[in-house]
């Protein structure tokens, strides 16, 4: 199975629905706002599965150290110094129109 992060290539896209559609991609920012970074693996811990389930996985030795390593990288992109978290994103919007 590929991976759902290729829909954000548009030459994947247009791969994808060749002559039967255009691809109008834009690339967009956005940035993620939480009130520290703390509060970002809070929520990402409790509700987004892939981190879910990796917390479940491991031992409490190992989600400590997954904790660090998470809320140290956190760090390297967080734009913020108040102690909140602001991380500059970008993504692609894209409209796909099927010809006729």
């Amino acid at each position: 199975m590929k991976s759902p992060a290729l829909w954000g290539n548009k030459a994947h896209l247009d791969t994808l629905f060749g002559a039967k559609a255009t691809v109008a991609a834009t690339p967009k920012h956005f940035a993620f706002r939480y009130k520290s970074p703390e509060h970002w693996l809070e929520i990402f811990r409790g509700y987004y599965g892939p981190l879910l389930k990796a917390f479940a996985a491991i031992d409490p030795q190992a989600r400590d150290a997954l904790k660090a390593d998470i809320l140290a990288l956190l760090g390297t992109f967080n734009a913020a110094k108040d102690g909140t978290l602001v991380v500059p994103s970008e993504y692609l919007e894209v409209v796909i129109t099927k010809t006729r």
